[in-house]
């Protein structure tokens, strides 16, 4: 989506606060003892209250066989990303970390959001990949100004996952959003710098850094959408909607 007019500018805003304060009760229930169904009849109740559609409850991306059955994506330690929460419900147990990404549409403007939470406590090295991935995302808002490219995000997202020792998952990556749920431009989480689309002004993109412990290789499970990690290592998963306006990114999915 490109933003032209002031009245849209206000529409995503209010759409990302809307977004982000959904997102955040659901990973205040992320708890031990909690089902993933919970969560997101959660996240559904809190949208529909909001007088808001689920953006995900019945998409069908490309390439995927069905439409998504759920409004939240649960994705638990070597889940990557799309859990399914409501298909075959897990108990959350602490020392889980778990991803939650969750879309939704107000006023005809959709947003996008994902983060990764530990239950209970975390181990040291689960802070860190977390930490390190959360640090990427801003990497990468950093890196998306008018004039850079598509590359110079993915270079930013790949230097702070790589320095500090965890892998870029490689298939899997950002998108532009707003009109619809996955729009052009595709942002890898790498890259090299002054390559790909140029940005502009306007433009509004999903950031989605994602780092695993292991290799980064994937495997996609029988249910069509949750994708793994082929080693069993955990991974982690944080992203924003931003709007890029001329002096740089604005982040729209916070509360």
């Amino acid at each position: 989506m490109i933003i032209t007019n002031e009245k849209q500018k206000t529409t995503l805003l209010e759409a990302g606060k809307r977004l982000g304060r959904v997102l955040n009760a659901c990973a205040e229930a992320s708890q031990p003892g909690v089902s993933t169904d919970v969560l997101d009849d959660l996240a559904e109740r809190l949208i529909r209250e909001g007088g808001d559609t689920p953006a995900f409850l019945g998409y069908t991306p490309e390439g995927a066989l069905r439409p998504y059955p759920a409004t939240l994506c649960v994705s638990i330690n070597d889940e990557i990303v799309h859990g399914i929460p409501n298909e075959n419900p897990k108990i959350l147990k602490t020392g889980d970390i778990v991803g939650l990404d969750l879309g939704l549409m107000h006023d005809g403007i959709i947003v996008d959001s994902a983060v990764t939470v530990a239950v209970g406590a975390a181990t040291e090295k689960d802070q860190e990949l977390m930490h390190v991935t959360r640090n990427a995302l801003a990497a990468g808002i950093a890196a998306a100004v008018p004039g850079n490219h598509v590359g110079d995000i993915g270079a930013a997202i790949q230097g702070v996952i790589e320095r500090e020792g965890f892998s870029v998952v490689k298939p899997l990556g950002g998108h532009g959003v707003g009109d619809r749920v996955h729009e052009e431009p595709f942002i890898p989480n790498y890259g090299k710098p002054g390559t790909g689309e140029e940005l502009t002004a306007g433009m509004v993109l999903a950031l989605e850094p994602i780092a695993s412990a292991g290799a980064g290789a994937v495997t996609l499970a029988p249910d069509g959408y949750t994708y793994r990690t082929k080693d069993g290592s955990k991974s982690a998963h944080f992203e924003h909607t931003i709007l890029i306006e001329k002096d740089g990114a604005v982040i729209v999915t916070k509360d």
